[in-house]
């Protein structure tokens, strides 16, 4: 193993940008798993994605500001669609979820067909580039984050629908860019099966703990082995929300004997 390649200084940022992710998407997966909708994150963040993919095909730079309107309009569309869906057809509302996801996805693969760079656009959108997160890309999440979770009690979120989607939509849009779908998908779900149990206050501890933990764990063997970073992190959050499922199990079987 390569000691010397647990440097802080590359550590760090992508350290900070999990925690940053965590700190809105635990309480946002506690709604989702209550809202039974699991796989939403996916459809949105793929929507979002297709604005990207649609406004590069359109000639625009990635880095512009028409490519992130594109991809946050995408995303609160999409997000607009599925609380209309959970009024008039709650008894499909995961069918369609996925349904939509598999449509954005085709939809994008094709788009890309003619692009030689297609494979790295959409690796780089599943996977995402954690390892290069600088302190440029952290600040406006950052920012993003701390107003929403601000905004959390007086919007009373979990009991305002139409709020919930539209804060989701911009949170994993914004999130997606700087991560990638997959370690999105794990900082939404994970931590909130793990916590599922537990009251608000105490389950978010344990919730952010766990997240802290996986994200810790996932980059020191990134560094240590020369994994790729997004699976190894990914494995470890489960990993850790496994064991933390586990010991509130065990705490809550002990209490109740």
């Amino acid at each position: 193993m390569n000691f010397a390649a647990l440097d802080p200084t590359i550590l760090l940022p992508p350290f900070l940008a999990g925690l940053i992710v965590l700190s809105t998407h635990v309480p946002l997966g506690r709604q989702v798993l209550r809202k039974g909708i699991v796989f939403i994150d996916l459809a949105i963040a793929q929507i979002a994605g297709l604005g990207v993919i649609a406004a590069h095909a359109l000639g625009w730079e990635t880095t512009s500001w028409q490519v992130q309107a594109a991809a946050l309009t995408a995303a609160i569309v999409a997000a607009l669609a599925f609380r209309l869906s959970e009024r008039l057809w709650p008894e499909r509302q995961e069918a369609l979820i996925g349904s939509a996801f598999a449509l954005a996805a085709s939809l994008g693969v094709l788009l890309l067909a003619d692009d030689p760079h297609a494979g790295e656009q959409l690796k780089d959108l599943l996977v995402g580039q954690i390892l290069w997160v600088n302190y440029g890309q952290l600040w406006p999440l950052a920012l993003l984050s701390a107003i929403m979770l601000m905004l959390w009690p007086i919007l009373r979120l979990g009991e305002r629908p139409l709020a919930f989607y539209l804060v989701l939509a911009t949170m994993v849009t914004a999130s997606v860019q700087v991560v990638g779908v997959y370690l999105v998908f794990a900082s939404l779900i994970l931590p909130a099966l793990a916590i599922d149990k537990l009251a608000e206050g105490r389950g978010l501890v344990w919730g952010y703990g766990l997240g802290a933990a996986g994200y810790a764990l996932g980059l020191a063997l990134s560094a240590l082995r020369d994994w790729p970073a997004s699976p190894i992190i990914v494995l470890a959050v489960a990993g850790c929300a496994l064991a933390t499922a586990w010991t509130v199990g065990s705490k809550r079987r002990r209490y109740l004997r």
